[in-house]
């Protein structure tokens, strides 16, 4: 009888007539940004109520256009959760400004909103928060920013199609907005970013940033203003975004109810701290925290035993502040314990759109046996 194939914790979900379409954009010989890129930024603003979104080639240079909208640089601060992917805390570098890290709420993992405000100093001009296990509590961190005169940059990742109590989706209001179409994400574009701005005017300037800084003249020369960089998405990729648009939220229903099962079905002895089901939430990951202080393995042991049943598993995240380059900037250990468990702790599982309810019982079963074998 041979093995099941390998579950990995995340995978793309992209029909034969997405790669169709593929197929036909290339062969139009228009492969670099055109129509299909507009399309998908149209679909992208109807997503987020008709706000201007313009298109890049990742969240990570989406987070690095927009702090440069926001004019931050050398001497300013920004507040970020500690507990995130990196790309947050370096983007906020590479402009020359200083990242200020605080902890998290352990269950959702979004930002601690009273250590975010007692961060605040006369040299912060940003909040960039992550929206993780839930959306953001969007009306105490937009208070707390209006309140101290400052722009917010949401990085959302993890959140297309995600949406807040009032069933508005994530991207709709607030300021700036990030999302990511990696391919572990909710949607693909194989890589690709988008940022939602607030007008026409800043949408421009973010054209002009994502493209070199050229401006175009009447006369039809260019100018440069700013030194952008190249960040534009290809066609090729915007018409797979396109077709994963119209399949968004058919996918999220699908993530939902996997979610769903997983909390049914798992019972482990010890137990471990599972991610909440918040309503609207669009599950881009099922994060679990393990007993490691009941067990006789490491984390690592157990990913390693998950492997050798097959089934993938991520950390997700390590803790940004104890990185080499941010303990070079005087963070330590023992500064945020709530991330600092999360870190030692996290274990992402397999969750994406194709998997089944027999994947989610596998996965399950085979969780419980391994710590079951290894408890203390």
């Amino acid at each position: 009888m041979s093995s099941p194939a390998f579950l990995p914790f995340a995978r793309p979900v992209i029909d034969e007539a997405t790669i169709a379409k593929v197929a036909d954009v290339i062969r139009s010989n228009w492969i670099a940004s055109g129509p299909n890129v507009l399309a998908f930024e149209r679909a992208l603003s109807a997503w987020c109520g008709g706000r201007p979104v313009r298109s890049m080639t990742s969240a990570t240079v989406a987070m690095e256009v927009a702090l440069q909208l926001c004019d931050i640089g050398a001497g300013d601060e920004v507040i970020t959760p500690t507990q995130t992917f990196f790309a947050a805390a370096n983007m906020i570098t590479k402009v020359g400004a200083r990242p200020v890290f605080v902890d998290c709420d352990l269950v959702t993992r979004n930002l601690d909103l009273e250590e975010t405000a007692a961060a605040i100093t006369p040299a912060t001009r940003a909040i960039l928060p992550t929206h993780f296990l839930a959306p953001l509590d969007h009306e105490r961190v937009y208070a707390l920013a209006r309140a101290r005169g400052l722009r917010v940059i949401e990085d959302a990742a993890l959140a297309i199609g995600s949406r807040y109590p009032d069933g508005t989706a994530v991207g709709a209001r607030g300021d700036l907005v990030a999302f990511s179409f990696h391919p572990n994400k909710n949607i693909t574009t194989i890589e690709g970013g988008a940022l939602v701005v607030n007008d026409a005017q800043e949408a421009a300037r973010v054209e002009s940033l994502r493209f070199h800084g050229i401006l175009r003249l009447p006369d039809g020369t260019r100018d440069v203003d700013v030194a952008g960089g190249k960040y534009n998405l290809s066609d090729v990729s915007a018409a797979i975004g396109v077709a994963q648009m119209a399949q968004l939220e058919a996918f999220v229903a699908q993530r939902r109810m996997l979610a769903r099962e997983y909390l049914r079905l798992w019972h482990t002895d010890p137990v471990c701290l599972l991610p909440p089901d918040v309503e609207g939430h669009s599950w881009n990951m099922f994060a679990v925290l393990l007993p490691l202080d009941r067990l006789t393995i490491t984390r690592r042991e157990f990913v390693d035993l998950m492997h050798a049943q097959g089934i993938g598993v991520g950390v997700s995240y390590e803790a940004c502040h104890l990185a080499t380059l941010y303990r070079k900037q005087g963070y330590h250990e023992g500064q945020f314990p709530v991330t600092e468990r999360i870190a030692r702790e996290t274990a992402s599982l397999p969750l994406f759109a194709a998997m089944t309810r027999a994947d989610v019982e596998r996965v399950c079963t085979t969780v419980a046996l391994i710590l079951a074998a290894h408890r203390k």
